[in-house]
């Protein structure tokens, strides 16, 4: 007993200097794969097929769920706001909750569940196959070759992604609010703009293309240094996904921070 006692501090300890090395790893990953953009000749053709990838396996599945989202949301506010006398204020806060939190989280998630998980399996397998090994005897980087164009290609995508994200969710809030509940279009357009800013839409890109950029080198670090074998494949795609969703959470928490404390909200 005194002896598993005595372990427990060392695994403990053990534990966070792996996790505090698989971070710095991490970032190395990520800023390698950002030390080379410049050189577009090598990338480039990598990057628009990843492009297409992603945007055809998300563009689907983000509309099926920001489409019933906006709906919950205009539902539940609508019904809170009628009890309140406040109807019309509905639009509000649907449109400033979706533009400023739930777009660029959705398609941050998104470019991790869908794609990210893809290219985890795919750096996997090519990690398991020896052939980053082998471009690394070529003189090849697989970083530059490999993370990069993916880097750019998930940010890019995530962007693109928010927008539809915002544009399909309001169009939900806007058929059970406007048509359903009753509110005149104009009173939903109307409120939709005053508790916006410009600042808000330009921060929310800019938090999906940083979610983005996040999810693929997760993705791309997990998918070269996984175990040998199927099941290192598939236990890194698992971890890949998670580890995404948490950082992803933790910056965009940062991230608002600090925009509300530069740009105040309006009301």
């Amino acid at each position: 007993m005194a002896l598993s006692l005595t372990k427990a501090p060392d695994l403990a300890r053990r534990r966070v200097e792996r996790a505090l090395d698989e971070t710095g790893l991490l970032c190395v990953t990520l800023l390698e794969g950002l030390r080379r953009t410049w050189d577009l000749r090598q990338w480039w053709g990598e990057f628009v097929e990843q492009c297409w990838f992603l945007a055809r396996v998300t563009s689907v599945p983000v509309m099926l769920i920001a489409v019933p989202l906006g709906a919950t949301i205009s539902l539940q506010v609508g019904d809170i706001a009628r009890q309140l006398g406040a109807q019309s204020g509905t639009g509000a806060l649907l449109t400033a909750a979706m533009i400023q939190q739930v777009a660029p989280l959705a398609a941050a998630l998104l470019v991790s569940g869908v794609g990210g998980s893809a290219i985890t399996a795919d750096m996997g397998a090519r990690n398991i196959r020896d052939e980053l090994a082998a471009m690394e005897v070529m003189g090849i980087n697989p970083i530059h070759r490999l993370v990069t164009p993916r880097l750019w290609a998930a940010s890019m995508v995530s962007g693109l992604l928010c927008s539809v994200v915002i544009l399909a969710g309001v169009l939900g809030g806007y058929y059970f609010n406007v048509i359903q509940q009753g509110v005149s279009p104009g009173a939903f357009f109307d409120g939709a703009t005053t508790l916006l800013q410009f600042s808000d839409l330009v921060i929310t890109l800019f938090k999906a293309w940083i979610f983005g950029f996040i999810a693929a080198a997760v993705a791309c670090y997990m998918g070269m240094n996984c175990d040998l074998g199927p099941v290192g494949v598939g236990r890194a795609v698992n971890k890949a996904v998670v580890v995404t969703s948490i950082v992803v959470f933790a910056t965009n928490y940062i991230l608002t921070m600090i925009y509300q404390v530069l740009f105040p909200p309006r009301f």
